[in-house]
């Protein structure tokens, strides 16, 4: 390990216990001490104060900081804008994430609509018996990708099984790969050119936030100030994009435009 200042890494823990998810968590902690110096801490959402969403669309329409319910939302968004790398974790209940973490993901809705995570990284973890974990760390890439993570890295550990020792040694291997692959991304600026999907969302989600200057000004203001809504713009980030994705997502955009004025 080297010398350098620790890395603060801020893990979204989903699960109501110090289980499966929490142990993958710790081993992978453990692992990535070899490659470089990082700080995990631990953001519990069985313990966080995060009542459900309620659906008034104050956040769209006003900003977050307008939401009627008074609790931890705005002091996790602080925790969120302020680690240097953020890991959300998992495990499968009912072939999805749990209900801490789906939560979780409703109350800041709003940054579907203003992401804002383009200068972090976020590493997806999911524990499972058998089954699910494919659906959850696909769900999990969705919203942090929206939001504007860059996934450097995903791991599933299934625990369940006829042989207890040759899980392990699974794990163990999934568990070092990922250190490897997480910290070198850690210790790289460089960020990945979006795929189609993301040009798609960037010039869908542009048209339609280019017409609604009066239904949520917030949500408008944010994207005009970033200069997204410029003609020129075709991503979220000064980033190389193919140029047939940008044919088809000024497509998306005009589209979307249209179906916004028509509604």
């Amino acid at each position: 390990m080297t010398e350098e200042e620790p890395l603060n890494i801020l893990v979204i823990m989903g699960s109501p216990r110090k289980g499966n998810t929490y142990r993958a968590c710790e081993e992978l902690r453990e692992k990535m001490q070899r490659y470089r110096a990082v700080d995990f801490e631990y953001l519990w959402l069985k313990d966080a104060d995060l009542q459900p969403c309620r659906g008034c669309l104050s956040c769209f329409s006003k900003g977050e900081e307008k939401c009627p319910i008074h609790d931890e939302a705005l002091a996790i968004r602080d925790k969120l804008t302020g680690a240097d790398a953020v890991i959300f974790a998992s495990p499968v209940y009912g072939l999805n994430v749990t209900g801490l973490m789906k939560t979780f993901v409703d109350r800041f809705s709003y940054f579907f609509h203003r992401p804002r995570f383009f200068d972090k990284k976020a590493f997806l973890l999911t524990t499972t018996g058998f089954l699910g974990h494919k659906d959850v760390l696909k769900y999990m890439e969705m919203f942090t990708g929206i939001w504007g993570f860059d996934i450097a890295g995903k791991a599933a550990i299934i625990t369940e099984g006829d042989d207890h020792e040759i899980l392990k040694k699974k794990s163990d291997v999934i568990l070092e790969n990922a250190a490897k692959k997480f910290s070198s991304s850690l210790n790289s600026s460089k960020r990945k050119r979006p795929g189609l999907m993301n040009v798609i969302i960037f010039h869908g989600q542009k048209g339609a936030m280019s017409q609604v200057v009066d239904e949520s000004p917030y949500d408008y203001q944010y994207w005009n100030e970033k200069g997204w809504l410029s003609p020129g713009t075709h991503y979220f980030t000064y980033v190389s994009v193919n140029p047939v994705y940008v044919m088809i997502g000024i497509i998306v955009e005009k589209i979307a435009r249209k179906r916004m004025k028509t509604n």
